[in-house]
């Protein structure tokens, strides 16, 4: 700004000096130029003097300051699930373990989510997650994957198959689940019981399915088909069903898992860590 209003100011006088030198001349008058150019240097020193205290305008560019680092104040979610001491999602032992919780889904003999199953895990005790671990270590070398149906089972769940047996009207499951049996002689068959060994933790259901192909194997009957097709020692089967139920029992049976003569898909841990507790936390 300062530099400015010098600059204007001399073009000014430079122009009012040509004027009157112009006049002066055509005047022969010498004197009046000298004392012209003495008012021109006092006008100078008085300018210098008075914008000498101008202040120049701040024309430096105002940088803000960085924001300071804010710390996440989220608390940790205070609904997440954590699994009693002894207890471990499959997956996170197997990862390459594949799910299909039927107890989550309406794909069942009862038709129903049962009671307990809040989202599609599968969950067993350390010590049977690490011989399944076992289990499907070989398995996969022999070209498969491990499907489980089911694991941990909550004695909430085990209650609602109780409730549902008992009401022999509700039979829309029947065709595909039971469809050889009455409804009324679950319990005797013991396909029923008040108690189950997959609320201790340590028991599953599971079947293979061909790395491949991608397709189960071929077991004769589907997973929770109650009657003796479904038996270990049935004669309704092909040799190559038997043959497939084999290659999983054999692999069960090395890893420390005991078979359930009426189920194929069915095994529980030989030395399970908890064979006389029934625990009833949900599944989730």
């Amino acid at each position: 700004m300062l530099t400015a209003i010098k600059t204007t100011f001399l073009d000014i006088l430079v122009k009012i000096y040509d004027a009157w030198s112009s006049h002066a001349k055509s005047k022969n008058n010498n004197i009046s130029i000298i004392k012209f150019c003495i008012v021109i240097l006092a006008a100078l020193i008085l300018l210098s003097s008075c914008v000498s205290g101008i202040k120049p305008e701040n024309t430096s560019v105002t940088v803000p300051e960085p924001p300071s680092v804010i710390e996440s104040t989220i608390e940790p979610d205070s609904n997440q699930y954590s699994l009693p001491d002894g207890f471990v999602y499959v997956t996170d032992v197997i990862p390459i373990a594949q799910l299909e919780i039927r107890y989550f889904s309406n794909d069942n003999f009862v038709g129903a989510v049962i009671d307990g199953y809040e989202a599609p895990k599968a969950i067993l005790t350390k010590e049977a997650a690490q011989a399944l671990k076992k289990a499907a270590d070989t398995l996969y070398e022999q070209g498969y994957y491990i499907k489980i149906f089911d694991a941990y089972r909550p004695q909430r769940a085990v209650n609602h198959f109780i409730r549902w047996a008992q009401d022999l009207d509700d039979i829309k499951m029947k065709g595909k689940y039971y469809p050889d049996l009455d409804k009324s002689v679950l319990f005797e068959l013991g396909y029923i019981a008040e108690k189950s060994g997959h609320s201790r933790g340590s028991t599953l259901d599971l079947t293979l399915v061909e790395i491949s192909t991608g397709e189960e194997l071929d077991m004769g009957s589907g997973f929770d088909f109650l009657g003796e097709i479904s038996h270990h020692d049935t004669h309704l089967i092909t040799p190559q069903q038997e043959k497939n139920r084999n290659i999983l029992r054999d692999a069960m049976v090395d890893a420390g898992f005991e078979v359930y003569p009426v189920e194929w898909w069915h095994y529980k841990l030989k030395d399970e860590p908890y064979p006389d507790t029934y625990f009833d936390f949900p599944v989730k």
